[in-house]
């Protein structure tokens, strides 16, 4: 579990620390203070060298580049990811953690390509005209850039990957898919991590992750969960559909089962069923890891936010999750306060953290202190 971050040149960040990282961590401060950033940093940091994380992060930020042709050679545009949206030879970030015994670090560098460079990116993740729909001119460009990224532990390089950039500052989709299919084996062993934006899971992501956990001892917890919110529930079932797969913008995708006997499709049980399925899905799928939540509120009434929060505090410590959140909620946070008094969290912890423009560290409550502040009604958001 992480017991600190810090974050150099990162997005909004020239440099940021969170320490005292509990296992429930509730980032809070106003729009644009950076608080999803941080969440997409740590995740950067926990995949080490898999991208397919940072790909999704972009993709859903419209930070994604397409050919007028519309074929499918998309690419990153990564200059959002380095401070100032600019990139040149030289430029870099690095993502760095600390647990009781190991300091990990994920530095990602923009370089030239030396004439004799044979590092993996090169010669196994090659890109062709064909993969990235290219001129010969545009070819002669991808060579002069690459994307370099080097996980790190104790100081000592584990790991490093270096992928071309296209003439126009992007890093192609082709290449993260290739370099993921032939480096399978070795990425097997990351931690897990879920990232649930704002927006919620898609439709076929919660069928997929459901799939993972029917009939076994995990279902219960999915069900346990659900129930917290309407006690009128009693078991949940998914509806396969190709055109479900797909959809992501309707709640569909699965029926429960009331205690009358009714059969009731779930969207018609209202955005907090909803946002709790898909809560409690991914925190079971992030065994051993992380999951990162994005306004862990939304959709849900204030009046559902303790038992939300006693049941990501419960499953995280079953689970050995460490969980990020966000919100803006006044709410969302005095529920959190609940759970933090009422539980023994003296060897996990709980924390919020105040994130402020211009601040080079968040201002850190312990349960103690979260408590004195609903108390006192003490604003911390």
């Amino acid at each position: 579990m992480l017991k600190s971050v810090k974050i150099e040149n990162f997005r909004c960040f020239k440099s940021f620390e969170l320490q005292q990282l509990g296992r429930i961590n509730l980032l809070v401060g106003e729009n644009n203070s950076g608080k999803t950033s941080i969440l997409e940093a740590i995740q950067l940091l926990c995949s080490r060298t898999d991208l397919d994380p940072l790909a999704d992060v972009m993709t859903n930020r419209g930070e994604d580049l397409r050919s007028d042709e519309g074929k499918e050679d998309r690419q990153l545009d990564i200059r959002h990811l380095f401070y100032g949206h600019e990139i040149e030879p030289g430029s870099k970030f690095s993502i760095s953690g600390l647990d009781d015994k190991t300091l990990e670090s994920l530095d990602v560098s923009i370089a030239m390509l030396r004439q004799n460079n044979s590092s993996y990116g090169h010669d196994e993740a090659h890109i062709d005209r064909e993969e990235v729909g290219s001129t010969n001119e545009d070819l002669q460009e991808l060579k002069k850039l690459n994307f370099i990224v080097q996980w790190m532990r104790n100081g000592q390089q584990q790991e490093k990957l270096s992928l071309y950039i296209s003439s126009d500052c992007g890093l192609p989709l082709n290449s993260i898919r290739l370099f993921r299919y032939r480096k399978g084996l070795a990425l097997s062993s990351i931690p897990k991590t879920k990232f649930i934006a704002s927006s919620s899971l898609k439709i076929g992501e919660m069928i997929e992750l459901f799939g993972q956990v029917v009939l076994t001892p995990d279902e219960t917890l999915i069900e346990q969960a659900l129930n917290k919110i309407d006690s009128k529930i009693k078991r949940i079932a998914p509806v396969s559909s190709q055109k479900l797969m797909y959809s992501s913008d309707s709640r569909g995708g699965f029926l429960v089962l009331l205690s009358d006997g009714k059969r009731v499709p779930i969207g018609s049980m209202g955005d907090g069923i909803w946002r709790i399925l898909g809560l409690a899905l991914a925190i079971v799928s992030a065994k051993d890891g992380y999951l990162f939540v994005d306004e862990i509120d939304t959709g849900l009434h204030f009046t559902a936010m303790s038992n939300m929060w006693k049941m990501i505090w419960d499953t995280a410590k079953r689970l050995n999750v460490q969980v990020f959140a966000t919100t803006h909620n006044n709410d969302c946070w005095q529920s959190l306060a609940d759970i933090a008094k009422q539980e023994d969290v003296s060897d996990d912890g709980i924390r919020i953290h105040r994130i402020e423009k211009g601040k080079e560290k968040s201002i850190v409550f312990t349960e103690n202190q979260i408590a004195i502040a609903v108390e006192r009604e003490l604003e911390i958001r």
